[in-house]
C-alpha cells in the first residue's frame, strides 16, 4: 500500500497535476463563498475542462474543487448568516454570533483548521478502511436510511436552542414542504398547483437563503441606526488558547462522526453536520453557551463536513455508488473518460484511485495555505457599514440564484421565505429544524415506501437488519439519557422553587 502511496504522490506532485489541484481548490472556495453555489454547480461548471486532461488530472481537479467548496461555505455562514448549501446551515448558528461578538478571525481559523484535520483524517481512513467500509455500507439498507434520518430529526427535536413545541412545527412544516414536486417513485405531481416550477419541489437553496439571510438582514433593518461595523484587531484574528482547547476534542469527535456518515449514501454531509452539533451540545459542559457563539459549534460541524468528503469517495471507487449529488459528477467524469468504477478500479486504474488519495492530500495543504493568509480579507467585509453591506449582500444573493437555474421563481421562493423567516424569527422560532427537515423529507419517504415495498407492507421488518438494530438502540440509549436531564432538571427546578418559597 505505502508502494501505491508513493506513486500516487509522484503523479499528484508532477507540476501539472499540482497546478490542476490548485485551480480545482480555489474554484472550489469561490463557489462555496458564492450564495447559491455548491459543490454541486461548481462541478457541474468545470466538468466540460476535464474533457481535454488525463483521467487522472481531471479527477484530481474536480475532487479539489469537491472539498474546497465544503470548506467555502463555512465563510458566509460565518461571516454573513447565509447558508450556500445545506451542510453550512448549522454553522450559521454559533459561526455568526462569533462574528457579531467580533470573533469572526477565531470561527474561520478554526473552521480552516477542522476542515483541514477532518479531511486529512477521512483520507486516511480512505486509504486503509475502504474495502471494509464498503462491506458494511451494503447493509445499510432502505430501512435503515429511513431510521437514520429519522434519528437525526429526533435529535434535532432535543438540541434545538427553541422550545420543543416549536421545533416539532418547524419539522413538520419542513416535512410538508419537501412533499412538493413529482413523486419519487410514482412520479405523479403534488402540492404543484399547477405550476411547472414547483415539479422539481421548492429551492432549497432560495429557501435557506430567504429563511436565514434575507430574514437576517430584515431584522438587522430594525437598528440599523443602532449597528456600528466590526473593526477587528489583528489580535482578535487570532485563536486564544481557550479557543484552542475548547476546540480540539469537538474536531476530533468531529474528525470521526464525518467519516462514519459519509459513507453511507443519501446527505451524509447534512447529517454528519447536525449530528456534530447535537453531539458537541450533550457533552459540554456548558450547552447554554451553543447558539450564542460557542467555538465547539464551529469547531465540530466543519470538521465533519469535510471529513465526509473522503469516506465519500468510498462507495464511489469501491462500488460505483454516488454517496452525496456532488460525487455523482465524479462518476460521470470517470465514466466519461473510460474508468468504471467498482471494486476493480483500484487494481485496473491504480494511478486514478491512488493519485486521488494522494492528491486529497496535497489538496486540503493547499486549502490551508490558501485561507489562512486571507482570514484577515475575508473579515475585512465587517468592517463595511451595514446600509452599504445589506444592499450589496441582496444583489449578490439574487445573482447566485438566478445563475443556479436562471429562474426567476426562485427569486420569488427567496423572497417570500424571506419574509417568512423574519416573521417565524420574531416569534422565536428556529430556522435549522426546518431546513433540516425539508433536506431529509424526500429521503425519508422514498426510503419508507422502499422498505415497505420489500417487506411486503410489515413494518416489523424495518427493525431486521443489523444496522437499523445499531440505530434504534443508539435511539433508544440517547432518549433515556434524555429523560433523566429532564427528571433532573424538573428536580432542580423544583428544589429552587422550594427554596425561593
Amino acid at each position: 500500500m505505502l508502494g501505491f502511496l508513493s506513486d500516487g504522490f509522484a503523479f499528484a506532485l508532477r507540476p501539472d497535476n499540482l497546478f490542476y489541484c490548485f485551480i480545482g481548490c480555489l474554484w472550489g472556495t469561490i463557489v462555496g463563498v458564492l450564495p447559491g453555489l455548491g459543490p454541486l454547480a461548481g462541478l457541474t461548471l468545470l466538468l466540460p475542462v476535464t474533457y481535454y486532461i488525463e483521467p487522472g488530472s481531471a479527477i484530481i481537479m474536480l475532487a479539489g474543487i469537491f472539498y474546497g467548496a465544503m470548506y467555502g461555505g463555512s465563510i458566509t455562514s460565518i461571516l454573513l448568516k447565509m447558508p450556500g448549501e445545506a451542510a453550512s446551515v448549522i454553522t450559521c448558528i454559533d459561526g455568526h454570533e462569533m462574528a457579531r461578538q467580533g470573533r469572526a478571525g477565531p470561527a474561520l481559523v478554526v473552521s480552516a483548521v477542522g476542515s483541514f484535520i477532518g479531511g486529512t483524517v477521512s483520507v486516511v481512513g480512505l486509504m486503509l478502511f475502504a474495502p471494509l467500509v464498503a462491506r458494511l455500507m451494503l447493509d445499510v439498507g432502505p430501512a435503515s436510511e429511513f431510521l437514520l434520518m429519522v434519528f437525526a430529526l429526533i435529535m434535532m427535536s432535543m438540541i434545538s436552542s427553541g422550545s420543543m413545541l416549536k421545533t416539532l412545527m418547524m419539522i413538520m412544516l419542513g416535512l410538508l414542504l419537501s412533499a412538493v414536486g413529482m413523486d419519487q417513485i410514482t412520479a405523479h405531481p403534488r402540492f404543484t398547483f399547477g405550476s411547472i416550477n414547483l415539479l422539481d419541489g421548492v429551492s432549497f437553496v432560495a429557501m435557506a437563503l430567504g429563511l436565514f439571510g434575507i430574514s437576517e438582514i430584515l431584522l438587522n433593518l430594525e437598528k440599523i441606526a443602532s449597528i456600528k461595523p466590526i473593526v477587528p484587531t489583528f489580535r482578535s484574528l487570532i485563536p486564544q488558547g481557550s479557543d484552542i482547547r475548547e476546540s480540539a476534542m469537538p474536531i476530533a469527535r468531529g474528525s470521526v462522526i464525518g467519516f462514519v456518515m459519509g459513507a453511507i449514501p443519501g446527505i451524509s454531509h447534512v447529517i454528519s453536520t447536525f449530528l456534530s452539533y447535537s453531539v458537541e451540545k450533550r457533552l459540554s459542559r456548558h450547552p447554554e453557551k451553543f447558539g450564542h457563539g460557542a467555538i465547539a459549534g464551529v469547531a465540530g460541524p466543519e470538521t465533519a463536513n469535510n471529513a465526509t468528503t473522503g469516506s465519500s469517495m468510498i462507495p464511489l471507487t469501491v462500488l460505483g455508488i454516488p454517496a452525496i449529488p456532488a460525487t455523482a459528477i465524479l462518476l460521470s467524469a470517470l465514466m466519461i473518460h473510460g474508468i468504471q468504477p467498482g471494486p476493480e478500479l483500484i487494481s485496473k486504474h491504480p494511478e486514478v484511485f491512488w493519485g486521488l488519495v494522494a492528491s486529497m492530500y496535497v489538496g486540503n495543504a493547499i486549502l490551508l495555505v490558501l485561507n489562512l493568509p486571507l482570514v484577515g480579507l475575508f473579515v475585512y467585509l465587517l468592517r463595511i457599514p451595514y446600509a452599504y453591506l445589506a444592499p450589496s449582500v441582496l444583489m449578490v444573493c439574487f445573482i447566485g440564484i438566478y445563475a443556479v437555474n436562471a429562474s426567476t421563481f426562485d427569486l420569488y421562493i427567496m423572497v417570500g421565505f424571506g419574509m417568512l423567516g423574519y416573521l417565524l424569527r420574531k416569534l422565536d422560532f428556529d430556522m435549522a429544524p426546518l431546513l433540516l427537515a425539508v433536506v431529509l423529507g424526500e429521503r425519508i419517504e422514498v426510503s419508507l415506501r422502499r422498505a415497505l415495498i420489500i417487506a411486503d407492507g410489515d413494518y416489523m421488518q424495518l427493525f431486521t437488519s443489523q444496522a437499523s438494530q445499531v440505530i434504534t438502540a443508539l435511539f433508544l440509549a440517547i432518549f433515556a439519557i434524555q429523560l433523566l436531564s429532564w427528571r433532573r432538571a424538573a428536580r432542580n427546578a423544583k428544589k429552587a422553587e422550594q427554596a425561593s418559597g
